[in-house]
């Protein structure tokens, strides 16, 4: 039943994101960037487990959420990801169309996300499980839509243009991550120290959720758009 918990969400959001695909991918190479996201994520849980360390040292709420959401969780994840992304796909002839970044992005991005799911769901029981599903694979999801979008930019792209795209590609899923985490963890650090800053950070976190989603939605309709599709 966990089992089904943690991957059902990870399955459903990536059969969303294949369907609007005209031109299938092929199964090996989807396959590879799925199983690519498993490695990404046992690489990001032993940098993140030595990052933390350094984290113990440092004092204040702000501070610890700030080193967390931004260097620990969203830095290391989405660089993890985004070398593994490029390393698999970047110069393979499949790579031949501006959806298809998105799509292995995303696929990366969600093999990621199923190791984490079930390593908090086995933990946590059935109702993280519900937790996760609504928020953090989608925002795992749309984090790898806007490294895609922008890495199909550059993939199509020459010159500045193309520096300026590639690191767009890595710069944007970690600061969105980064937002969506320090919210987050800043409410959780506070506790009910602070009522008011909760509530400004509660409006944050949903600010950041809202525009990810339409970011994410706009993103990939522009790449359908320029596909032909």
């Amino acid at each position: 039943m966990f089992v089904f918990a943690s991957a059902f969400p990870v399955l459903f959001f990536l059969f969303l994101i294949l369907r609007k695909d005209k031109q299938q991918e092929p199964p090996k190479l989807l396959l590879k960037c799925f199983i690519g996201g498993f490695i990404a994520a046992v690489i990001a849980i032993i940098i993140e487990f030595i990052l933390g360390i350094f984290g113990n040292t440092l004092e204040g709420d702000f501070s610890k959420a700030f080193y967390t959401a931004f260097i620990v969780a969203a830095g290391t994840e989405e660089l993890v990801k985004w070398f593994i992304v490029k390393r698999l796909v970047w110069t393979n002839p499949e790579f031949d169309q501006h959806y298809d970044g998105i799509i292995y992005a995303v696929f990366v991005s969600l093999g990621f996300a199923l190791i984490e799911n079930l390593m908090y769901v086995f933990n946590g029981g059935l109702h993280v499980a519900l937790m996760r599903g609504v928020l953090a694979v989608p925002g795992h999801g749309f984090f790898a839509v806007i490294m895609g979008y922008f890495l199909s930019l550059a993939k199509f792209e020459k010159g500045s243009q193309r520096s300026r795209h590639m690191v767009f590609s890595l710069l944007m899923p970690i600061i969105f991550h980064g937002l969506y985490d320090f919210a987050l963890m800043y409410m959780g650090n506070l506790g009910e120290k602070n009522p008011m800053l909760s509530l400004g950070l509660a409006i944050l976190f949903s600010v950041v959720v809202i525009r990810l989603w339409v970011v994410g939605f706009k993103n990939i309709r522009k790449h359908l758009i320029k596909d032909g599709m």
